[in-house]
């Protein structure tokens, strides 16, 4: 900025001299100058000068302006800012994982991952628990984590309304095992049979056995706008490039599989992938292997993984270590 001063200065005194020098050279006429082209040339060198004084003040003042704004900080962006189109008609509320309480706000979304996981449960305007959502499901570090000696975050889950049933658990959306938290958000009243050895159990073991899983999406019905107890489940998640998606009803699968004379045999109890169980009530053509067909009409719920005892009679075609997904 100085130097641009000091050029300011220079330039205008050396005008000025050259203006001056000008003037008195011009001819006398009749011993006298002539005013005319005197204030002609003299117009011209203040104009001149104007000029010049202008173009150094407006570049000073430009250098200036730039170097103003160069010299402003960037705004801060914003960290962590919810997705303002996933999350649009709903209000982003926090809810301690632990909070038994059993209540729920209605139209609200609720991150239910405990620790730094991301699971984001959403409600109705009724209050109902009815979407679930993670981009990836990161298992329980039981090492890292305050798990208890039960496996679970948590003492106990929310009493949410209708658990209060002989025959209903406190059904976790994703299971502790799976990284959830036990508020309202991520339980519902779940019938004891399904969430324990039924449909829901088996999902989760799946997805305990693959690692984890990918694009979690929990879509959750209810018979009416008035009860917390769901009708139905379906599940969508996708497990070393497979999309899978399970759909069930919220009732006791024994009960489903004797009303369809799907029970007269003996259940077969190993699960271990080294123990090796009786086919002859699931292989209905006796041909020594089983098909998804058979598997599904004798109850089992696909995918059957290679740790199933099941799957060596399979042909798991991919070799991805699944069979019906």
């Amino acid at each position: 900025m100085n130097n641009k001063m000091n050029y300011l200065i220079l330039l205008i005194t050396t005008i000025f001299m050259v203006g001056c020098t000008n003037v008195e050279d011009m001819p006398i006429t009749n011993g006298e100058r002539v005013p005319q082209e005197e204030t002609t040339v003299t117009t011209n060198k203040n104009s001149v000068k104007e000029e010049a004084v202008n173009a150094v003040v407006n570049e000073a003042a430009e250098e200036e302006t730039v170097t103003s704004t160069v010299d402003e900080p960037e705004e801060e962006e914003t960290k962590n800012k919810p997705d303002s189109q996933l999350f649009s008609g709903y209000n982003l509320i926090e809810v301690d994982g632990g909070d038994l309480s059993g209540h729920r706000e209605a139209n609200v979304v609720v991150d239910i991952g405990y620790g730094d996981r991301e699971y984001w449960a959403f409600t109705n305007e009724y209050g109902q628990l009815v979407r679930v959502i993670a981009a990836e499901i990161i298992l329980q570090d039981d090492h890292n984590e305050p798990v208890l000696s039960s496996g679970r975050y948590y003492s106990d889950e929310a009493k949410v309304a209708g658990v209060e049933s002989d025959v209903l658990d406190e059904g976790h959306v994703i299971a502790d095992s799976l990284g959830g938290v036990a508020n309202a958000y991520n339980i519902t009243p779940q019938e004891s049979t399904l969430n324990r050895h039924g449909d829901q159990a088996y999902m989760e073991k799946v997805i305990l056995s693959a690692g984890g899983a990918t694009n979690f999406e929990a879509i959750i019905t209810y018979p009416n706008t008035e009860t917390q107890i769901p009708s139905s489940y379906q599940y969508t998640y996708t497990l070393k490039g497979n999309v899978i998606v399970d759909t069930f009803d919220n009732v006791n699968p024994d009960e489903v599989n004797a009303s369809l004379d799907l029970t007269d045999s003996e259940p077969a109890a190993p699960t271990s992938p080294n123990t090796s169980g009786d086919i002859s009530s699931v292989d209905t053509n006796g041909n020594g292997q089983v098909t998804i067909k058979e598997a599904k009409a004798a109850g089992f719920s696909m995918p059957i993984t290679s740790d199933h005892w099941l799957y060596q009679y399979m042909d798991d075609r991919d070799g991805d270590g699944m069979v019906g997904e």
